[in-house]
């Protein structure tokens, strides 16, 4: 598999993005093989075509109109144009095109009058001074400069676009002598394209800002004599140690060794408190040290971070178009096309059918062109998509691209996992019941070596216990995962198994578990969860885990059954528990004692009933049943690199607030497309009709397609406002 990456310059909306897979269509077998990143302007190309060399593909890239290079040599030239053209000259052009449009009027104005020279008409008598021609002629060659190449190749592959429209509209009014009409047509084309690029900037600025929130330099503190020397990013080591002042960014992800603080995890998570933090805690680079020097031991190099996680999967995102970006070009495919033809017969039926003006039709025919014009239709879904996507990171939600910004707001149920999503998912330890001769601290101990080798919060518990009571562990031998109901292994040479419930039924006879399962019962009355510790001839005791209710998990499903979405809780916790936590937090229905593959079972039967289904857990545990859902959302993804990398939206903290927030956000992103969609097509149909009624002017058309650009963008762009107070 060859894998290209090329900076793609004057790549800023989806028009572009089409016109990218056709030139480069005959080199891959799909467009799977091509990825789009409008925020960097980057191209990714993977293909097993072996004769494929990045030479060729910047040649087809170039022949659009578009300039392509290497994105190795553009990232060594520190990923921003060396030159002050470079990172100008749209706007050096348009200016121009400006400055020469308006000369142009002020020389013919001279000659003929203000009003003459604003409305001059060939047909009535005014002349164009020769200064004015040229004038006017050069405001249309520099306004479309970055226009007339892409209608060129529009026009010799016979797929007509917007540039082709325009540019038809330009070269038929400077035909009929609208020279002024023309040089406007093309300088406020030209100004729109602008405007959208620096719709598409806005954004990238918006991202950006999350992304650029490490520094280039560390301070790293010597081992050998406790001197501080000032590194780069990519000299720093794992287990090295850095000192960080208050008030600085935490450069890498790493765990804190010395210091007390508090950590302003907003860049990243979107919480409005900074968060305590002290030794053997965890910190990630790109948040705030808000007091206190701390020192920190590096775990994650500068391109594993989480950070990195989270930039990677911002890049990725617009990969995964949105079903409205995937409707707007095929609407346009058909759309540009039908309206070239309308604008020939509009020139040809009236003059043959019913003896009508050549020059007047003609006139209508370049009106209709340049309303017909899908500018503002094809911008309308990406920037809101972008601004959309951009505003929820800010947020702390994570999603993987637009087709995944738009599905919750078709969610009509939602199932959750308990532990770790509606509970804290740090249980403690309530109760230690030892039975037949154990003793507590000898429980307690054989519970925590076998525990040790789990991942479960529960583990976590019995283990913090263990280490809270002075209690060591004992080595333990062939040690065995039982799935989804606990392990067993050798400790001191002896078989013992440790797990739920519901194994107690399964490795000892009733007559054995009798007594251990009225205790069971008496603890899961009280909603704790029971861990249960025995061997094959008898049980050794039982341990009581109780976890807390999330403060915000109420109000959050509240908000959710007021949305009109159903919630489910799925666990693998026993019935008196579950029961406990469901009647706590309003959920109706829940399902008790579940293994990893009941889950899916549950999601798939919730599928059928409600079609779209998300599922919400708080990492790898549950990514089964999360893969089986319409949406898989992670909780408290911060740290998580997994997580990040294969949920369909993260969270990036353990906020259950943000479900609704997230909801909402999809059906206003949905609804601001389908405004935008809606007032562009209304705009154009209104106008085409005047055109044929023989009314509007290219004056009217240019005007009106500039205000639907301007509209569109603008109300897209009020995604970018995340109101983080809802949190």
């Amino acid at each position: 598999m060859n894998r290209f990456l090329l900076k793609i310059d004057g790549m800023d909306c989806a028009e572009e993005i089409a016109i990218l897979r056709r030139a480069l269509s005959p080199y891959i077998d799909n467009d799977e093989q091509l990825g789009f990143d409008l925020l960097n302007g980057k191209l990714t190309v993977e293909t097993d075509n072996s004769g494929l060399d990045e030479n060729t593909l910047i040649r087809a890239i170039t022949e659009t109109g578009m300039h392509a290079t290497s994105w190795q040599a553009y990232t060594a030239k520190g990923n921003e144009p060396t030159s002050f053209w470079s990172k100008n000259n749209r706007q050096i052009m348009t200016t121009l095109s400006a400055v020469f449009l308006a000369l142009g009027y002020l020389t013919h104005a001279i000659q003929h009058g203000f009003m003459n020279a604003l409305f001059s008409d060939e047909t009535a008598g005014y002349s164009f001074p020769t200064i004015s021609i040229a004038l006017y002629s050069l405001a249309i060659i520099i306004g479309g400069w970055h226009i007339f190449p892409k209608a060129w190749y529009a026009l010799r592959h016979f797929r007509p676009d917007m540039n082709l429209l325009m540019s038809i509209a330009v070269i038929g009014a400077a035909t009929i002598g609208q020279w002024s009409e023309a040089a406007t047509v093309t300088f406020l084309f030209s100004l729109a394209l602008l405007l959208e690029s620096w719709s598409i900037g806005r954004a990238r600025q918006a991202i950006r800002a999350l992304l650029a929130l490490t520094p280039n330099t560390a301070r790293v503190i010597s081992l050998i004599d406790g001197t501080i020397e000032e590194k780069p990013m990519e000299e720093i080591k794992i287990n090295d140690t850095l000192t960080v002042r208050p008030g600085e960014k935490i450069p890498l992800d790493g765990i804190l060794t010395k210091g007390i603080t508090h950590i302003n995890q907003a860049p990243i998570t979107g919480e409005s408190m900074p968060i305590p933090k002290e030794a053997d805690d965890e910190v990630f680079a790109g948040t705030i040290n808000c007091e206190g020097a701390i020192e920190i031991k590096v775990t994650k190099l500068s391109q594993d971070t989480t950070l990195a996680h989270i930039t990677k999967r911002i890049e990725e995102a617009q990969a995964h178009r949105a079903p409205s970006e995937q409707w707007v070009d095929k609407f346009a495919r058909i759309y540009t096309p039908l309206m070239l033809v309308l604008a020939i017969l509009v020139v040809l039926i009236p003059p043959l059918l019913f003896d009508q003006s050549w020059s007047r039709w003609f006139y209508e025919g370049l009106v209709i062109l340049v309303i017909a014009c899908p500018c503002a239709l094809v911008i309308s879904t990406p920037v809101s998509i972008v601004a959309g996507l951009s505003s929820a990171a800010r947020a702390g939600v994570l999603i993987k691209g637009g087709a995944y910004l738009e599905l919750p707001a078709r969610i009509k149920a939602i199932a959750l996992d308990k532990t770790g999503t509606l509970t804290q998912g740090k249980p403690e330890v309530e109760h230690i019941i030892p039975l037949n001769q154990h003793t507590q601290e000898n429980l307690l101990q054989i519970a925590a070596s076998l525990e040790s080798y789990s991942e479960h919060p529960i583990a976590h518990a019995i283990c913090k216990r263990a280490k809270l009571d002075n209690i060591t562990t004992i080595p333990v031998e062939h040690y065995q995962a039982i799935k989804g109901r606990g392990g067993e292994g050798r400790v001191d040479g002896k078989l013992y198994w440790i797990g739920s419930h519901r194994l107690l039924h399964e490795k000892v006879s009733e007559s054995i578990a009798k007594d251990a399962h009225a205790h069971a019962q008496s603890l899961e009355e009280s909603s704790q969860t029971v861990i249960i510790l025995g061997q094959d001839d008898h049980v050794c005791g039982l341990i009581g885990v109780a976890d807390t209710i999330r403060e915000e998990a109420k109000a959050a499903l509240l908000s959710l059954k007021e949305a009109g979405v159903s919630t489910i809780m799925l666990t693998g916790d026993n019935e008196g528990t579950a029961k406990y936590i469901a009647k706590k937090v309003g959920i109706n229905e829940f399902h008790s004692q579940l293994l990893p593959e009941d889950k899916i079972k549950h999601v798939r039967l919730l599928a059928d009933k409600f079609k779209v289904v998300a599922m919400i857990g708080d990492g790898v545990n549950d990514a089964p049943a999360m893969a089986s859902a319409s949406l898989g959302i992670a909780m408290g993804a911060i740290g998580s690199d997994a997580t990040i990398e294969t949920a369909d939206i993260s969270l990036m903290t353990d906020d259950l607030k943000r479900i609704p927030w997230l909801i909402e956000h999809s059906r206003r992103t949905i609804k601001i497309i389908k405004e935008n969609i809606i007032f562009s097509i209304s705009i154009k149909a209104v106008f085409i009709v005047l055109a044929l009624l023989g009314v509007a002017t290219l004056w009217m058309a240019i005007a009106a397609d500039m205000g639907a650009s301007l509209v569109v963008i603008f109300n897209g762009l009020r995604l970018l406002r995340s109101r983080p107070e809802t949190f």
